[in-house]
């Protein structure tokens, strides 16, 4: 069964009846919704929440977060379970998804999170207080 097949399905189910072209307008409508979260907002997101879905590096923005200040590289090697190149990989990967900032600070390099990983953080806390 194609996929127009159940949306003529469905339509019929929920209106009595249901021509082609009521079936092409619902299709339309469906285009445009999808047209309207698609797009490279969303691959960025996506993209964003791919870098927050590892513990390691979740738990590394929650620390900066947390501290409210620059930490150096060096500093999350006693707060972590992972070796120092995992530790690596991952502020990379999280200063790429732009929830991090790097500067270096003579041969060290210093972190920070990013007004947007607080935002996300703060709405993930609030989150968790929302009963259904």
């Amino acid at each position: 069964m194609s996929a127009t097949d159940r949306l003529q399905r469905y339509l019929t189910d929920e209106r009595g009846s249901c021509t082609s072209d009521a079936v092409q307008e619902r299709l339309e409508e469906l285009e445009e919704l999808d047209a309207a979260v698609g797009g490279p907002d969303l691959e960025a997101d996506v993209d964003l929440l791919s870098a927050l879905s590892n513990e390691t590096r979740y738990k590394i923005v929650r620390i900066l977060h947390t501290a409210d200040e620059e930490l150096c590289v060096c500093e999350f090697a006693p707060l972590l379970d992972v070796s120092d190149s995992a530790i690596s990989h991952a502020l990379s990967q999280l200063t790429e998804a732009g929830l991090l900032t790097r500067r270096k600070d003579g041969k060290w390099r210093k972190y920070s999170v990013t007004n947007r990983a607080t935002a996300i953080l703060i709405a993930l806390d609030g989150s968790r207080s929302v009963a259904r």
